[in-house]
């Protein structure tokens, strides 16, 4: 059963962001003086009082701009309203009712739906008389708050978790589990627009501006009966082009986005080939150990055959340290190719969740050992008396041996690349592990 979505809504810089942070008890919303730093509509697990409930932080709503973004970002604001099952609209306590508040409270006035009028930035309790104006918005009882210290927090989730129990939509099965999908990449190489083809809808902005994804938005989709968890991140830069403090903490999202995935899908501008950056953003991937799913983006506007194959040797050649990973050509913009992208991503996260069994394990250990292929150190010679799986999620293998210590890092890529001719381990990393044994 889905958790009831609660939506904050309001004025870019009323303090959402801080809000949802401090209610979900995590600092996943990136929280900035800078206007617009909320882009996208993005999600926060919480509770209280024993209830579930998944929060929404949405981008700044200024309904009198005629800006390219800021029309985005009213869209994205809209559109959780829509999906919301409870509205909590903020306004700023200290800057009064403004024109964009009142055309807000229109708004939201006409959706029915259960709504809390949230006063913020009155850290100082005693100074709650502030919030009669606020009566003429139309929308009930105002709540005054201080999203920083948390005062009056509690007394308006009390009321949010009671207006979820009257409705009926506090879930109380757990959420159903899912392969969990990291959208990552170069800044404006297409992650965006994946995104929204996979997920079939607007999910996240598309721009052609570079950057305009800054936090990580998770979306539950459900393909061919099974339930993925789609993340789509900010685009990683080289730590030292990273200027602004907000694309830093776009670039730890997108970090922690990778740390949780199961399956990361790099895209890669396929106009531009591999560049380092996509190098450095694989590594990233591998480094985490998550399984990996390389997109060639963009496909049907590189020009000629002879193009296409020199972008596919210089990938196959700079993407070496992941040749596990299988490459799809697609175009997100008009969706060409973007089905074998969900087949690629089951086939990785089988492999990755893959498990061998011992004895399969051993006959190849053996029939290497046939071949006389070893380590020798002086007058050692390691010796691997057997091997079994220990793990999975990348799979890891255990080799017990005489002397770990004289292993190479040649001996264990010719092992891997073994191991990948007898089993089908495509898109998964794998991870070994050398112990003695007399």
């Amino acid at each position: 059963m889905a958790l009831p979505l609660v939506a904050v809504v309001g004025r870019p810089n009323v303090g959402k962001s801080t809000f949802v942070n401090k209610i979900a008890q995590t600092s996943d919303a990136i929280v900035h003086e800078m206007r617009g730093v909320t882009r996208d509509r993005s999600y926060h697990q919480a509770d209280w009082n024993g209830v579930d409930f998944m929060l929404v932080d949405t981008g700044g709503i200024e309904v009198s701009t005629d800006d390219d973004f800021q029309q985005s970002i009213r869209a994205q604001a809209y559109e959780a309203k829509d999906q919301a099952d409870v509205i909590l609209f903020m306004v700023d306590g200290r800057a009064g009712v403004q024109t964009d508040d009142e055309e807000v409270a229109r708004l939201l006035k006409r959706t029915g739906k259960p709504m809390f009028l949230i006063v913020n930035k009155l850290d100082d309790p005693s100074a709650e008389g502030a919030i009669w104006e606020y009566y003429q918005l139309g929308l009930g009882d105002p709540w005054p708050v201080s999203s920083v210290h948390g005062h009056g927090t509690g007394d308006l989730l009390d009321a949010v978790v009671d207006a979820i129990r009257e409705a009926g939509l506090d879930a109380e099965e757990a959420e159903e589990p899912a392969v969990n999908i990291a959208i990552i990449g170069r800044p404006n190489a297409g992650k965006s627009s994946l995104t929204n083809k996979l997920t079939k809808g607007e999910r996240s902005i598309v721009s052609p501006v570079a950057g305009t994804t800054r936090d990580a938005i998770d979306t539950l989709v459900e393909h061919d009966e099974k339930l993925y968890r789609i993340v789509d991140t900010a685009g990683l830069r080289q730590k030292s082009k990273i200027s602004e403090s907000v694309e830093y903490y776009g670039f730890v999202r997108a970090m922690r986005a990778i740390d949780r995935a199961d399956v990361a899908v790099l895209v890669i501008d396929g106009t531009l080939g591999v560049t380092n950056e996509d190098q450095r953003v694989a590594n990233y991937a591998a480094e985490r150990g998550c399984a990996l799913v390389v997109v060639l983006n963009k496909w049907d506007i590189v020009e000629g055959p002879e193009a296409k194959e020199k972008v596919r040797f210089d990938l196959e050649d700079e993407l070496v340290f992941v040749s596990y990973a299988p490459v799809i050509a697609i175009s997100a913009l008009t969706g060409k190719g973007v089905e074998r992208v969900w087949k690629a991503v089951d086939e990785a996260f089988a492999h990755y969740a893959e498990t061998l069994p011992t004895a399969r394990l051993n006959r190849w250990l053996a029939e290497i050992q046939e071949t006389g292929h070893t380590v020798t150190r002086g007058k050692t010679i390691l010796r691997i008396k057997y091997v079994t799986q220990t793990g999975a999620c990348p799979p890891r293998f255990t080799f017990f041996c005489n002397r770990p210590d004289i292993v190479t890092d040649n001996f264990q890529r010719f092992l891997e690349n073994r191991l990948r001719k007898a089993f089908s381990l495509e898109g998964t990393p794998v991870r070994f592990k050398f112990k003695k044994k007399d």
